[in-house]
């Protein structure tokens, strides 16, 4: 046998900037590794608002490199994957005490002309009292401003990343803990274990990147053995879903009282979401969930817009996520930088790691940017940058050609509902006929485990996404949980624990 590997990158983290990187990473020609120690996307990456957006409320911080690169990047990851990624209009009423008329309209103006806007409409002024938007709000607000951003299924966006760079020979290893990593010469070997069977490996690299997220403090303090690392401010976000409150295709946008903004916006078509709150935290990012106190907090702030209130038994579903945003020391938690920190240690005869502290989805891609570039700095240059024109696994079709491309499928498939033939497209682009494959008829998709997830669906995403759990593929792949009984999950699990997940 001869000596094991020496992959050029390691990456520790799964979720969008890890994936993202190794994307880059390995279509430049480096070879990439990566490993996760859950599910891809099962950290903050799936618990956003899921927007793709320049950040609005950032402008208030000064934040204007960030805003204008987020605002750059909506249209060219709209173009690279027009399935899970489109353009949604935004409703922000003007509240009577709160943020000035002229002054929201001067940051609008700003976001309309600093980030090279091309296919996104411009902002406009709303008449509540006559647009359809102010229906469900109540009668005291008369006044309003619409402008565009986007929205993004984040879960599959890091599982498009992660499929395009194993694609490209990328090894993509999920529920793999990176336990210790230590330096030989000018190379780490990096100890994994198995999340399943507790077996441990070692694996070497010239470079690590550290994109744990709210875990990159612990990789560097307890795997990498550091002094004791604080670069990062774990700051919570809590989301609630609740049955449909508006019939209209835009999101709203609301202030509250206390200087914070939280959206209202539709969500798999029979829901919507409501969030984000904004609180430190200082516990075990593995157990993040909402608290009473972050609902009530929703609750009350839509309910100062909505005719019909929101309360705490309309809740059918919440989700907390970590955001681990870069220590700048910021009094308020809303008031730290989303901005992203590249830091690099090594070199000179050392073996480079190199650390992401912060960042949004919206800028995964040119966040992946900038660390190519200080790997390239350890490791030479290889390919030029790539990944602005390059479209995600199923996204090869024109920004407006979604509804074509849902028509061609129903047509191809006539069995297909309508309805599922939609998701299919949303969910996988392109890529739905391969997993529809020659299917004649509904039978041929195998066992319905309920909402319209057959078997077909479910066998592709353990094949091609690295599915194990029911959980992975209800709430991350698919966001078909919301529809599913205990019976059912409990079935679905079953299967998948036959199939070897």
């Amino acid at each position: 046998m001869g000596a094991s590997p020496v992959y050029d990158v390691f990456v520790v983290g799964g979720g969008i900037n890890g994936c993202g990187i190794a994307r880059d990473a390995v279509g430049r020609g480096f070879s990439v590794f990566l490993a996760e120690m859950n599910d891809l996307a099962s950290g903050t990456s799936s618990k956003a608002t899921k927007l793709i957006h320049g950040g609005l409320r950032y402008l208030e911080y000064y934040e204007f490199r960030l805003v204008r690169e987020a605002l750059m990047e909506r249209e060219v990851l709209w173009k690279n994957a027009p399935h899970i990624i489109w353009p949604m209009r935004f409703v922000l009423p003007y509240a009577e005490g709160l943020r000035p008329a002229w002054l929201l309209r001067l940051g609008l103006f700003l976001y309309d002309h600093i980030g090279g806007r091309k296919l996104l409409p411009a902002t406009k002024t709303l008449d509540m009292r006559s647009d359809p938007s102010g229906r469900p709000l109540k009668p005291l607000f008369s006044k309003a401003f619409e402008y565009s951003d986007g929205w993004v299924n984040d879960a599959r966006l890091v599982a498009l990343n992660a499929r395009d760079a194993a694609d490209r020979g990328a090894v993509i290893r999920t529920r793999t803990k990176v336990v210790a990593a230590h330096r030989e010469g000018d190379h780490w070997v990096v100890t994994l274990e198995d999340a399943k069977s507790r077996e441990t490996e070692q694996v070497r690299a010239r470079l690590i990147v550290n994109a744990a997220g709210p875990w990159v403090d612990h990789i560097l303090t307890d795997v990498v053995g550091d002094k004791e690392a604080h670069n990062v401010r774990l700051v919570q976000g809590s989301h609630i879903v609740v049955a449909k409150k508006f019939d209209d295709a835009r999101a709203y946008i609301f202030q509250n009282k206390d200087g914070r903004i939280i959206f209202a916006i539709p969500y798999e078509d029979e829901f919507t979401l409501i969030g984000t709150t904004d609180r430190d935290f200082s516990g075990d990012p593995r157990t993040v969930e909402i608290s009473d106190a972050e609902a009530d907090y929703l609750c009350a702030a839509a309910s100062e817009y909505f005719v019909a209130p929101v309360q705490r038994q309309d809740i059918v579903w919440s989700y907390s996520g970590v955001r681990p945003l870069y220590d700048d020391h910021a009094s308020k938690a809303q008031e730290a930088t989303r901005d992203y920190v590249l830091k690099a240690e090594g070199g000179d005869g050392a073996a480079p790691i190199i650390n992401a502290f912060g960042g949004k989805i919206t800028t995964y891609r040119r966040l992946a940017e900038s660390m190519l570039a200080k790997i390239e700095g350890f490791l030479g240059k290889r390919g030029a940058p790539w990944t602005a024109d390059a479209p995600l696994p199923g996204g090869d079709f024109p920004q407006h050609g979604f509804e074509a491309q849902v028509k061609r499928l129903a047509a191809d498939y006539p069995f297909l509902e309508a309805s599922l033939a939609r998701r299919l497209v949303r969910l996988y682009g392109t890529l739905a006929r391969t997993l529809l494959g020659d299917a004649k008829g509904l039978a041929d998709l195998g066992r319905d485990f309920g909402a319209g997830l057959y078997e077909a669906e479910v066998r592709y995403l353990m094949d091609r996404e690295w599915a194990r759990t029911a959980e992975d593929v209800l709430w991350r792949r698919t966001k078909r949980g919301l529809h599913f009984s205990d019976g059912q999950v409990a079935a679905l699990e079953s299967f998948m624990r036959g199939q070897g997940a």
